[in-house]
C-alpha cells in the first residue's frame, strides 16, 4: 500500500464536520431476526440484548445503517463480511472523532518541538 499525502488541516476539518453530522454515538452493532429482514445485522443507537429482537419488538427509528438484510435480499455483500462491516461502521462513530483528537495532538506536541507534521 502506498503512503498516502499527509492529511491537510482543511481535510482533517472536513472529517470532523462529517463524525459530526452523522447521528450522536455511540453505535453498537446488533443481531436482529424477523420474518422481513431475516438475520438482520443492523449498526443501532441501543446495544444488542442478545435477544434477536424481532419486528414490531424493536424501533426501527434506532437503526443507522444495515450490513445485512436476507428477506427480500437486498442488502447483502458477497464476501459475507456483513459483520465485521458493522464492527466497523459501528466502531467508527466512535473512532474517528479519537483519532482526529489524536492527529491534532501529534501535530501540536511537533509543533512544540519546532517540527512540521510532514517532516515527522
Amino acid at each position: 500500500m502506498d503512503t498516502p499525502n499527509p492529511l491537510t488541516d482543511e481535510e482533517l476539518a472536513v472529517i470532523e464536520e462529517l463524525a459530526g453530522a452523522a447521528t450522536p454515538g455511540p453505535w453498537h452493532v446488533r443481531q436482529l431476526d424477523d420474518d422481513f429482514a431475516m438475520s438482520l445485522v443492523a449498526i443501532s443507537t441501543v446495544p444488542d440484548i442478545g435477544a434477536g429482537e424481532r419486528w414490531p419488538d424493536f424501533d426501527h427509528r434506532q437503526i443507522v445503517a444495515a450490513t445485512l438484510v436476507q428477506q427480500p435480499r437486498y442488502v447483502d455483500v458477497a464476501d459475507e463480511r456483513w459483520d465485521e462491516n458493522a464492527n466497523f461502521i459501528a466502531n467508527a462513530r466512535q473512532d474517528i472523532p479519537r483519532l482526529i483528537a489524536e492527529i491534532r495532538r501529534l501535530r501540536r506536541l511537533l509543533e512544540a518541538n519546532g517540527q512540521k507534521p510532514e517532516e515527522g
